[in-house]
């Protein structure tokens, strides 16, 4: 059987990557965003997924041109939960 590997986390992308490049905190990302820092912390985190809301709030904030397409997140976010699925039914 093929084994798939682990797709990246999308929020962990915002976490690692496009927090740091911006220069923000999260509290200040969340501002940004209207959204809680409670909210924001459970995306970053993996306590929540990007939600179709998060996705167009996210393409808002960083633009479609500067890679905030709602799409791209969402299918980052449908990538990794069909992975865990997977892992599920494995398991």
């Amino acid at each position: 059987m093929l084994k798939m590997h682990k797709p990246p986390y999308p929020g962990e992308t915002l976490r690692e990557d496009v927090l740091p490049a911006l220069g923000l905190t999260v509290t200040e990302a969340a501002a940004q965003l209207g959204v809680s820092r409670v909210s924001l912390s459970r995306v970053l985190h993996g306590h929540a997924g990007i939600s179709l809301e998060m996705a167009v709030r996210i393409e808002r904030w960083l633009g479609r041109d500067r890679g905030g397409a709602a799409e791209v997140w969402l299918a980052q976010q449908c990538a990794y939960d069909l992975w865990r699925a997977r892992q599920a039914v494995v398991a």
